[in-house]
């Protein structure tokens, strides 16, 4: 039973790391899948596919190296010297996406709370300096909490939803894009990119845990609630009009349709905001500590100065350069962790 318990929490952080700013707020998920209509379920289906199987075979790996961080994956992924240019990149990748983390939790706070977005990238880099000196059961703990409340409050919109008039057209309606070659590419395109940058977090974790059980329900349980997620919240993006042109659509669809709960929903967002930004930190920390013999704290000081000057560029601007781009690079990260063979562990 405990291993089971273990394996939830496993797959807890698993999803708390991939739901990030642009995930929890719908943003991602509109460019990604929900502006191709019913193609979009299609894609969502073999995106969650990849996430359960190559997110499993990852952490087992990572158990069988005792990778401590993901340059150590790297190295037995991409070999010693193609490694160290990956590692740079997912350096860069990790500061980016934290970059549109924190300018995703501002947004949160200046369109749906009416608060300064800079008080509300104050308050994040607080709470995240918070739990980063607690440490590995600080991100186990926000993520047990959060996720859950995620999941339950995206299944209540998504009723709601479907109650909505024409709501079947609008599932089954294959809209006009101009770039509509992007859609082949999509769903391999978002497996890679948060695969590779959940190694940051997963790599650690499934090492300090060394549990191949438990890492493997975490995997199954965690691409499985994934894919749930990433459904749900597809079903409920297309009945709004014009998603495309929201920051944040679902908070725009719950104002809309489901008043009552709009402030505990829009909460929830920044919470699930916040799991991807302890994880990508926890991640980054672990990784300079590695080169820099300075106390932890000073390690994420640094992260977050660096991360806070980049989320001052418009929030929808970052996730739409930045996401796409990343996630095609990330395409030679799934490949060759789908052609590796578990079963040898001799780095290259």
């Amino acid at each position: 039973m405990k291993k089971y318990i273990d394996g939830l929490q496993v797959a807890a952080v698993y999803v708390g790391t991939v739901i990030g700013a642009g995930f929890a707020t719908g943003k991602e998920i509109v460019e990604f899948f929900s502006r191709y209509g019913f193609i979009g379920i299609i894609s969502i289906l073999l995106a969650g596919y990849l996430f359960i199987a190559l997110g499993t075979k990852m952490m087992l790996i990572a158990i069988d190296l005792k990778a401590k961080s993901y340059e150590e994956f790297n190295e037995y992924l991409f070999g010693r010297t193609i490694s160290k240019f990956m590692n740079v990149f997912m350096m860069m990748m990790l500061l980016g996406v934290c970059g549109v983390m924190f300018s995703g939790a501002g947004a949160v706070f200046q369109e749906h709370l009416g608060i300064s977005k800079n008080i509300g990238i104050y308050l994040t880099i607080f709470l995240t300096i918070f739990i980063m000196l607690i440490g590995t059961k600080g991100v186990f703990a926000v993520n047990t909490f959060v996720v859950p409340m995620m999941i339950i409050f995206n299944f209540i919109v998504m009723s709601k939803s479907i109650l909505t008039p024409n709501f079947f057209e609008s599932v089954l309606m294959i809209p006009k894009v101009e770039d509509g070659w992007r859609l082949f590419l999509s769903p391999f395109s978002y497996a890679a990119l948060n695969l590779i940058l959940a190694q940051a977090v997963l790599v650690p974790i499934a090492s300090e845990v060394n549990d191949k059980k438990v890492v493997r329900i975490g995997g199954i349980i965690g691409g499985g609630l994934l894919t749930l997620i990433l459904l749900s919240s597809h079903f409920t993006l297309i009945t709004l009009p014009n998603v495309a042109e929201f920051e944040i659509p679902m908070a725009i669809i719950v104002q809309n349709t489901f008043g009552s709960i709009y402030y505990i929903y829009v909460a929830i967002i920044y919470g699930e905001i916040f799991t991807s930004i302890i994880g990508n930190v926890y991640g980054l920390g672990k990784q300079i500590q590695q080169y820099l013999s300075i106390k932890s704290l000073w390690i994420y000081m640094i992260i977050i100065a660096v991360v806070t000057l980049i989320s001052k560029v418009h929030y929808g601007t970052l996730l739409a350069l930045l996401y796409p781009l990343f996630g095609y690079i990330s395409l030679i990260f799934i490949f060759l962790l789908w052609i590796r063979s578990e079963n040898k562990f001799t780095k290259a």
